[in-house]
């Protein structure tokens, strides 16, 4: 005789999840955190030792003298837009990774089949990369300390945040959209060097853009890691070469763009169910 269901069971075509699959996301964010951490001499110390001895160097080149930029001694000036770089730089590293690997190897189907949606995929992987840059900025602002003039504190504590965390997603969700469309390493590596790369060492890391002058000013007002940077470094030390507010929205604008078009890749399964 057919008793009822009871409530630990679903009728025939009711979703067992029918909101958010937190336990899923939970553990593909974990999954992701954990590759990072299994080499993490690599993936986070290795970034402060590399930025520590660029500070060093230019510091040496360019801060003899008492060389000050827009008031600051060079090394207090250089420090935020060098740990906001190897932010963004580790960020995209680590998003543009997994689906490439995965589709190489032919273990993409273990993020395709979990019972995870496209959003949770994506916030998954993009969770993780934030996360491995916001620990990276942690360990380049410790490494900075060691280095004279380096040490810089945080004076707008809620700008550090905005620009940490927007800048780091959008370069998560910039890495996702690489992952998916390389086919190879060399493809990779191809818009690291070619584009990631240059846009952070032509953001006004170590320089003002108001010493700049016609084309060389507006390209780097073309240039979203300039506001990211000049955002950052204004929450350390209080002052700015591009309105802060405008370079916020920003942001978080080309954040939505980003985001969008990850998701519209996804949904379509492109080089990934193709």
């Amino acid at each position: 005789m057919a008793t009822p269901l009871d409530k630990s069971h679903h009728a025939p075509g009711e979703p067992v999840i029918p909101t958010i699959n937190w336990g899923g996301l939970r553990a593909l964010y974990v999954k992701e955190v954990r590759r990072f951490f299994k080499v993490q001499l690599q993936t986070i110390w290795a970034p402060a030792f590399s930025a520590l001895l660029l500070l060093m160097v230019f510091s040496i080149a360019f801060g003899r003298g008492g060389n000050a930029v827009m008031g600051f001694p060079f090394a207090t000036f250089a420090a935020p837009g060098l740990i906001m770089m190897a932010m963004l730089q580790n960020s995209f590293a680590n998003a543009s990774f997994s689906l490439m690997v995965g589709k190489m190897q032919g273990t993409i189907i273990d993020y395709l089949m979990p019972p995870l949606s496209n959003a949770e995929l994506l916030a998954a992987l993009a969770g993780a990369a934030i996360t491995r840059a916001l620990l990276v900025g942690v360990v380049v602002w410790l490494a900075m300390l060691l280095w004279p003039g380096g040490a810089v504190f945080p004076i707008h504590p809620l700008a550090v945040i905005w620009f940490a965390v927007g800048g780091a997603a959008m370069m998560a969700f910039f890495g996702v959209i690489v992952s998916i469309w390389a086919e190879k390493f060399d493809h990779n590596a191809t818009i690291t060097n070619f584009v990631v790369q240059p846009l952070s060492l032509l953001s006004g890391t170590f320089y003002s853009i108001e010493g700049l002058h016609g084309i060389f000013r507006a390209i780097s007002h073309a240039n979203p890691f300039f506001y990211v940077i000049s955002g950052f470094r204004y929450g350390f030390l209080g002052q700015t070469d591009s309105p802060v507010l405008t370079g916020g929205i920003l942001l978080l604008v080309i954040d939505i763009v980003l985001a969008a078009i990850c998701y519209a890749m996804l949904r379509s399964g492109y080089k990934l169910k193709n």
